[in-house]
């Protein structure tokens, strides 16, 4: 059985998802683009080897749907030879083309692809494919939750609920993230993951300077009189600050066969060495990251106490705080550059992403292996142990 390596993981800095961002007026093709031909141009390959590129995109409408990935490729300069197709795992999505294409490499199917993601929630709002639909579940799904399920902000407040996570423990948490990514900015943490484009060079929405005090004084995101009366027991805790921000982003992932990377004289940076996907309860929604990491560890053989380094996805506080709970992790190993409450989640990026931050991260602390997880949409997560090279 093959080895599938990464030789090469890159990102753009994320902006804004809004029209005053940075990437507002890049197209969401173009911004895949740019980290599709900077992960090429950063490993010297020709790109004619590669034998797909597998990109992760939430909302595929106008500019992000139709297969937009075959165009990026296109635009990135890929030869017309070079095929290309779009997975949508919700905000797993380009963790997902991760392990399709570590699927391919391994049982010999592909010797090189391009895992990718991108998403311009700026110019392509959350929700806008879904525009005109007037009943996306059917009937035997509604017949299976006839009282319906939730928004994922309600989600959050109800896993904050049921692990017992205060308005303090959660403000708090989120603050960290601005911190530490504000430390990696200043120290040159992401300088070897950053393609800068458009003028940015650096993530958008980090906020320096930002206190508890501050932040204790933000009203709650996502109360609704409804759901207080069907969950009483939600205290309203989750705010702007404590949930992931709306972001422009793309990233790209090289990965190969250990062979073909020693063939093209290619150091890789870490080995794709164990992955899985599971389902949960789609009403909690963003708890599955539990169970996935146990089942990941069980894959690999290994505990958590084996694992230097994590990087989990900052849908909201709540979601690391309570999976951090239940398996005993150690928070000084989680998210060391900062997450998505500081950096920004832009959703089909967002996979790729944390495992280009990931990598680059066990490179520059010496770490062994490394964690990924994150939640997904109607109660799903993936979940990836790397080990560097």
């Amino acid at each position: 059985m093959k080895d599938a390596v990464i030789v090469e993981a890159v990102r753009t800095p994320i902006g804004k998802g809004k029209p005053s961002g940075a990437l507002h007026d890049v197209n969401a093709v173009d911004l895949l683009a740019h980290s599709l031909r900077a992960v090429v141009e950063r490993s010297g390959i020709d790109p004619a080897l590669i034998d797909d590129v597998i990109g992760g995109v939430v909302t595929q409408y106008g500019e992000q749907g139709a297969n937009m990935t075959r165009r990026a490729a296109l635009a990135a300069g890929y030869p017309e030879s070079v095929p290309a197709t779009t997975v949508d795992r919700q905000c797993g999505s380009s963790q997902q083309a991760i392990h399709f294409a570590a699927q391919g490499v391994i049982s010999g199917a592909y010797d090189i692809v391009v895992a990718a993601g991108v998403e311009s929630m700026g110019r392509i709002p959350m929700g806008a494919n879904l525009v005109g639909s007037d009943d996306i579940s059917g009937i035997g799904f509604t017949e299976r939750y006839p009282e319906g399920l939730v928004s994922q902000g309600i989600s959050a407040e109800l896993i904050a609920a049921k692990w017992g996570l205060t308005r303090g423990q959660l403000d708090e948490f989120a603050l960290c993230s601005h911190e530490k990514a504000a430390l990696a900015t200043k120290d040159g943490g992401f300088s070897r993951e950053l393609a800068p484009i458009n003028g940015l060079d650096t993530d958008e929405g980090i906020r320096v300077g930002s206190t508890l005090e501050t932040l204790g004084k933000l009203k709650p995101a996502y109360y609704d009189p409804a759901m207080s009366a069907r969950f009483p027991q939600i205290d309203w805790a989750i705010t702007a600050a404590t949930a992931s921000q709306v972001s422009d982003g793309s990233a790209a992932v090289l990965i190969m066969s250990g062979e073909r990377a020693r063939e093209l004289g290619l150091r890789p940076l870490a080995r794709v060495h164990s992955f899985a996907v599971v389902g949960d309860d789609p009403l909690l929604m963003l708890t599955a990251v539990i169970p996935a990491t146990r089942k990941v560890l069980r894959r690999a053989g290994l505990a958590l106490a084996d694992i230097d380094l994590v990087e989990i996805n900052e849908a909201f506080s709540p979601v690391v705080l309570a999976w951090a709970q239940e398996t005993g992790a150690d928070l000084n190993t989680v998210n060391v550059n900062g997450g998505a409450i500081a950096l920004g989640h832009p959703l089909g990026a967002s996979g790729a992403r944390l495992a280009t931050t990931l990598v680059h991260a066990m490179h520059n602390r010496d770490a062994r292996f490394g964690l990924q997880t994150m939640c997904e949409a109607g109660g799903l997560a993936n979940a990836t142990i790397y080990e560097r090279l």
